[in-house]
C-alpha cells in the first residue's frame, strides 16, 4: 500500500494506516482525527505539575497493591484504523490482567485495546464539542472509567462507562475522596493533588518579594 503521509504545511495533513505507521519519529505529541494529523499544543506548566503529582500518587497506590501500571503521554491509543483515529490521554492505567504479555507490550508504541482508566487534564481552550468527541472515542474503545481534571476549579470528575455513554459519579474537590470503581480502595483527595498549585504560588510570591 502506498504511504499517503504528506508533509505538514498550511494544508491538512492526511494519513491512512500505512502513513500513520510511518509518521516521523520526532512527531510525538499529536492526535489523528479521521485521518488528519493534529499536533497538540504544549501544556501549561501547572498542567504538568498536576499530571506528575497525580501520576506519583497513583503509581504508589497501584505498585503497593500490585494492580498494574500508571503511564503517561505521549502514547497512542488507536480508536480505529480506517479512517485512522487516535487519542493520547494525559495519564492511563493498565491493570495486571491487561499486562499479561508485558514483555511484548513494553516494546509497543501504540495499543489497540482500552486501558482500564484514562485521565485527562482540561485545558482552557478545550470546547464542549472537543470533550464530547473525545469521551465518545474512549467509549468506543471500551475504556471503563475516565477522570477529568479541572485545574482552575481544583476538582476531579469521575465518569464510568455504561452501555451507550458515560455516567458521572460527580465532581470531587477538597477533602472529598475520589470515588473510583477501577481503583477500588484508593483514598485520593483532590486537595492532596492540587496542593502543588499553592506551592507554585508561594514560589512566585517569594521571588516577587
Amino acid at each position: 500500500m502506498a504511504i499517503t503521509t504528506t508533509q505538514p504545511t498550511t494544508e491538512r495533513w492526511i494519513v491512512d494506516w500505512e502513513g500513520y505507521l510511518n509518521l516521523p519519529e520526532d512527531l510525538t505529541h499529536y492526535e489523528i482525527i479521521d485521518g488528519e494529523v493534529i499536533p497538540l499544543a504544549s501544556p501549561r506548566l501547572k498542567h504538568q505539575e498536576i499530571m506528575l503529582t497525580l501520576a506519583e500518587k497513583l503509581r504508589q497506590f497501584t505498585r503497593a497493591k500490585q494492580l498494574g501500571r500508571v503511564l503517561a503521554a505521549p502514547f497512542d491509543f488507536v480508536i480505529r484504523r480506517a479512517p485512522v483515529r487516535t487519542r493520547q490521554p494525559d495519564l492511563f492505567f493498565l491493570s495486571r490482567e491487561r499486562l499479561q504479555n508485558w514483555a511484548q507490550l513494553q516494546e509497543q508504541s501504540r495499543l489497540e485495546f482500552a486501558p482500564d482508566l484514562v485521565i485527562e487534564i482540561l485545558s482552557p481552550s478545550d470546547t464542549y464539542t472537543y470533550w464530547s468527541e473525545k469521551l465518545q472515542d474512549y467509549h468506543t474503545l471500551g475504556v471503563p472509567e475516565v477522570w477529568l481534571i479541572d485545574v482552575d476549579k481544583r476538582a476531579i470528575e469521575v465518569q464510568v462507562r455504561e452501555a451507550s455513554d458515560y455516567r458521572s459519579l460527580g465532581w470531587f474537590s477538597g477533602e472529598q475522596v475520589v470515588a473510583s470503581q477501577v481503583l477500588a480502595g484508593l483514598e485520593l483527595k483532590p486537595a492532596e493533588v492540587f496542593v502543588v498549585l499553592d506551592e507554585l504560588e508561594q514560589g512566585d510570591e517569594s521571588r516577587a518579594g
